[in-house]
């Protein structure tokens, strides 16, 4: 299969395994471009791309544009807390002026889950779904499984355990069902406040003792509190969530085996992780990071050549 099944990434439970292997493969031959003195292709010089972040991002906005600048790709880049939106202009209006200028794909972020699902069955360019509030992040699931993949060598039948807000988090969603896909068992783990009363029917495991998860499994990925979706407070103090669901050298190093520490950023360094960990040679973070890009420019390239030319 040299295509993939769907014509816009807006979230991973639309996509394959055999899409995800696709992707896999074809972000092998891009992380041999990003480490090469050139770091350029000229495979997309005729495409233009606009980035719509209408949430706060720094990661994924820089990797996304990073990627698209290496594909050789025009890019627009555009902020909401600067624009006609702030004066009550709709999504799709905004979008369609975009498009009037003749933009191929569209890279956006939004606060409501379902924007980037809403925004394709309304548009002719490419949308791919860089966060849709608490729903999903479909890129951050691909590069983390990516990055299982690189480091362990498959992640079929590995167990990997998501620690943290689970409740809030569209990367533990979109993480869960790419894994599964990928043949990986996984288990969710946090206090009670944070795991929703769906998860059961997810097919993950559950759990509420730290300790006992990461003796389970073979990959942590420690999630940050998201602090700005928490309307009301989950859980005592952050010292007490540190205490009870923190990662720290002392408890990393007392496992009966070695793991790989995984955290998809930012990282509230002596919350969730501590330095020691998040700097350790366990810890696979910074190859996330470099992951990402191509990952990303994997994802591009296969939708821009669905892209009509006439």
């Amino acid at each position: 299969m040299d295509n993939l099944s769907v014509e816009h990434l807006t979230g991973i439970r639309d996509l394959t395994r055999a899409d995800i292997e696709l992707i896999f493969q074809t972000a092998d031959s891009f992380k041999e471009v990003i480490n090469r003195p050139i770091k350029k292709v000229p495979s997309l010089r005729d495409i233009t791309i606009a980035n719509l972040f209408f949430e706060n991002s720094t990661r994924t906005r820089l990797s996304f544009e990073l990627a698209e600048k290496r594909l050789s790709a025009d890019v627009v880049n555009f902020s909401a807390s600067s624009s006609s939106v702030k004066k009550g202009e709709t999504l799709v209006d905004t979008v369609n002026n975009i498009l009037s200028m003749k933009v191929d794909m569209v890279v956006m972020r939004h606060s409501s889950p379902g924007a980037a699902k809403f925004l394709s069955d309304r548009i002719s360019a490419k949308v791919i779904n860089a966060g849709d509030g608490t729903h999903e992040h479909p890129t951050q699931a691909l590069l983390d499984a990516y990055t299982i993949r690189e480091k362990l060598g498959t992640v079929e039948g590995k167990k990997v355990v998501i620690v943290g807000d689970i409740l809030h988090s569209r990367v533990a969603l979109s993480n869960i069902m790419c894994l599964q896909k990928l043949g990986a068992e996984v288990m969710v783990c946090g206090p009670t406040t944070l795991i929703p009363k769906y998860i059961g029917k997810l097919g993950v495991k559950v759990s509420h003792n730290l300790r006992q998860a990461l003796e389970w499994c073979d990959v942590a990925n420690m999630l940050r509190i998201q602090l700005e979706r928490q309307d009301v407070k989950y859980f005592p103090s952050l010292r007490e969530y540190s205490m009870l669901f923190g990662l720290d050298k002392a408890l990393l190093d007392s496992l009966s085996k070695e793991i790989v520490v995984m955290h998809p950023g930012p990282i509230n360094r002596g919350v969730e992780i501590t330095s020691d960990v998040a700097d350790s040679k366990q810890s696979v973070i910074l190859q996330q990071v470099e992951n990402g890009v191509a990952v990303r420019m994997a994802v591009i390239y296969l939708l821009a050549a669905k892209i009509d030319r006439q």
